[in-house]
């Protein structure tokens, strides 16, 4: 990336990255104030590892979830996002809850990525599907959200839900959340509408759920679950996001919604232990351990085959 100061804003630099110009703005504000973490830092965090998280973005329309102001500050979301250099992509589709038309920003090119830092998002949150197949996910979701339960309760759960989907014979795959859930990802190979998909996730969520039935919940309403983890599968509809893998998270600590090996999904994994610090080195030493997720996909007759057995 070549980098040059602005001469008319000395708090502003112009790099080249994937060959356009991005001008960055207030690189030495912080954005983590307690931990020293600086807008620049957010953005050479992503930067460095550009390689591995871009295919979890590219073609898929953004939801922007900026905090201008750091961490310490409210931040806010926006879909609407009509005025961008022309080297940016943006697509109009009609939105979910308006029916308005709205140009969603399409992050394809980590110039594109750091365009979007520089507006504040911290974190990524693509749709579950891409431009060419916006009906048709890559893969489900189950959203493990815990009430007041210990990270341990959690991990539980997760294995328990690994379980029924090995016995229906999908590949699953573990991320936390970078705060205090966990996302179980199933590739789907964009080959069956969301309906289905949330079909599948909530047949999923009830074998969970009977095989837990104090610790887990399928109540959307939290007063209703104050100790139980919510196996949320209403992600699975067009629009809907979740924090991309190898996101940053506005929360203290800077922590990073970060796949992981099943291995690690066991008694004592802490969310906190993952940061934009020291996900550069995990994924020079692990690689990309998420890459699954957007593989060919399972067949979900075959797998609700295999559960009813």
């Amino acid at each position: 990336m070549a980098e040059k100061k602005s001469k008319s804003d000395k708090t502003r630099i112009e790099k080249v990255i994937d060959g356009q110009t991005v001008s960055l703005s207030n690189q030495d504000k912080l954005y983590w104030p307690e931990e020293n973490i600086t807008k620049g830092e957010l953005v050479e965090y992503y930067q460095s590892i550009a390689d591995v998280l871009m295919p979890y973005l590219q073609d898929r329309p953004q939801s922007l979830f900026r905090f201008p102001n750091g961490v310490t500050r409210p931040g806010f979301i926006q879909k609407d996002i009509p005025n961008t250099p022309a080297w940016v992509r943006t697509i109009k589709l009609t939105a979910e809850s308006t029916g308005e038309e709205v140009a969603y920003l399409v992050c394809d090119s980590a110039a594109t990525l750091a365009y979007m830092n520089n507006l504040g998002c911290i974190q990524l949150n693509p749709w579950n599907s891409r431009t060419a197949t916006l009906e048709k996910p890559d893969y489900m979701v189950i959203d493990l959200d815990p009430g007041e339960n210990t990270y341990d309760e959690v991990v539980a759960v997760a294995l328990v839900t690994k379980e029924v989907l090995d016995k229906a014979g999908a590949s699953a795959y573990a991320k936390t959340s970078g705060a205090t859930g966990m996302h179980i990802f199933v590739p789907l190979g964009a080959k069956y509408a969301f309906d289905q998909a949330r079909e599948f996730a909530h047949v999923i969520a009830q074998a969970v759920h009977k095989k837990l039935p104090h610790l887990t919940s399928l109540e959307r309403n939290p007063k209703e679950r104050r100790n139980q983890v919510y196996l949320d599968f209403l992600q699975n509809s067009i629009g809907q996001t979740v924090a991309a893998a190898y996101s940053a998270r506005p929360r203290a600590g800077a922590t990073v919604s970060i796949p992981l090996l099943w291995e690690e999904v066991k008694p004592g994994l802490l969310p906190t232990a993952f940061t934009i610090k020291n996900i550069p080195e995990r994924i020079q030493k692990l690689g990309d351990v998420f890459r699954g997720v957007l593989g060919e996909g399972v067949n979900i007759e075959q797998c609700l085959t295999k559960l009813k057995s």
